[in-house]
């Protein structure tokens, strides 16, 4: 079973281009720059980041982008297609296949269309509104889980609840629940779909 949306094949096609340029620099030596945040950035995301929106541009110029690496591009426009080269680029620059390239569709401001891709593993979760989620084009399911004394609860790292409310809430969390699993990125949403988590919590994130 496949997924269907008339922009799916744009979206596979996207993650296409990333694949070979993160294979190319995976566990190679990277330039790295600081950003204003502090967050770390490689010339890979800028690459990939580049290359998808010359694509979204000379298919379908009159799309949106939101991009992690270079800013935004006619937000107004009925879709919009938010892009993030490299999640998780810390794991990236460390050899840890746990960093995806992810891309979002969105219709007039709510999201219709996700895709988390891990280039290393080959491994590709489409959801798509309404339809059920898939892994290389494979139905999956997430899990029951009712409580959170029963639940596998992830995050990227404690350091990311900085507010008071937060690291209140975060200790909270992982403090019930009976698996906590630290630096998992974006990856776990892609083993939660599969039914391999159940609760993934993070702080303080970036559109």
């Amino acid at each position: 079973m496949t997924n269907s949306h008339p922009f799916l094949a744009m979206a596979h096609k996207l993650a296409d281009v990333a694949r070979p340029v993160l294979q190319s620099y995976y566990r190679k030596p990277v330039e790295i720059d600081v950003k204003g945040d502090a967050s770390l950035v490689t010339i890979a995301d800028r690459e990939i980041e580049r290359a998808m929106r010359d694509m979204i541009n000379a298919e379908l110029p009159d799309h949106g982008i939101l991009g992690e690496e270079h800013g935004s591009e006619n937000l107004d426009a009925e879709y919009v297609w938010v892009l993030d080269p490299i999640d998780g680029t810390k794991s990236f620059i460390t050899g840890k296949p746990s960093f995806n390239t992810l891309i979002s569709l969105c219709q007039n401001g709510k999201p219709v269309l996700g895709l988390i891709d891990q280039a290393i593993l080959d491994e590709r979760w489409i959801g798509v509104t309404g339809q059920p989620t898939t892994l290389n084009d494979k139905p999956i399911n997430a899990r029951a889980c009712e409580h959170l004394k029963d639940a596998t609860i992830f995050t990227t790292g404690p350091d990311l609840f900085i507010t008071p409310k937060a690291i209140a809430g975060y200790k909270a969390a992982f403090g019930a629940a009976r698996h906590p699993i630290y630096g998992i990125d974006s990856y776990g949403y892609g083993l939660i779909a599969m039914g391999f988590g159940d609760v993934l919590v993070e702080s303080n994130l970036q559109p």
